[in-house]
């Protein structure tokens, strides 16, 4: 038996698929096809359904972290940054996690996953505004500019992104990106609304749990 990663058990543990492992997560092998109980050996008893109203909000903010692959303390951080702003706290806490030029970079197609565009991005592959960007966390804001260094384009595993993106026509995209598909080259158009941030995210919860 193929012993499962322990992000294949953050999925099971959340009772969904959390896409941490790119496209292995639309396969079979996932390991919620597969075994969608939560892991441990009474995990097949457990019954997620009669948490508190802690526990739930506990679990949305896990979740979130475990989405985004952010920090205890990145998340917390963002929260305090955006508690006393005007607007709705939670979609304002959203957009935050969903303008990180990691979350941008998996975002356009240039990663399978936001782990592995934080190491892309770590890696000093992507220039922001014609500049060269290695900080995963950065915020990017109406009309940056993300792109593939130009070096860096010859790669196989970018010939092969690049591929991708110009076969899609840079279709699929959330509606404040935008794509050039021959180019590879992303500008952002505006910030994420509610409907972009994905079914079952309720980022309320978590301003609630901070709140507390």
């Amino acid at each position: 038996m193929t012993k499962l990663s322990a992000k294949c058990k953050l999925c099971r543990r959340a009772g969904e698929k959390l896409f941490l492992k790119g496209d292995r997560c639309g396969t079979p092998k996932c390991a919620i096809v597969r075994k969608p109980s939560p892991p441990g050996m009474h995990g097949a008893k457990s019954r997620r359904g009669n948490k508190s109203e802690y526990g739930q909000q506990l679990a949305m903010k896990q979740r979130i972290k475990r989405i985004y692959a952010v920090l205890e303390r990145q998340l917390n951080k963002y929260f305090k940054e955006v508690s006393n702003k005007q607007g709705v706290t939670g979609d304002l806490l959203m957009q935050k996690l969903e303008l990180r030029l990691d979350n941008v970079v998996y975002r356009a197609g240039f990663a399978s996953s936001r782990r592995q565009a934080r190491q892309l991005v770590k890696h000093s592959l992507f220039l922001v505004n014609g500049k060269s960007a290695n900080i995963p966390s950065i915020e990017l804001k109406n009309a940056d500019v993300v792109s593939i260094k130009e070096n860096k384009s010859n790669k196989n595993y970018f010939k092969q992104v690049l591929a991708t993106i110009k076969e899609s026509k840079g279709t699929g995209l959330p509606k404040w990106m935008q794509m050039d598909p021959e180019k590879a080259i992303l500008e952002i158009k505006g910030r994420p609304t509610r409907d972009d941030f994905g079914a079952g995210i309720d980022a309320q919860m978590v301003v609630e749990f901070y709140s507390r």
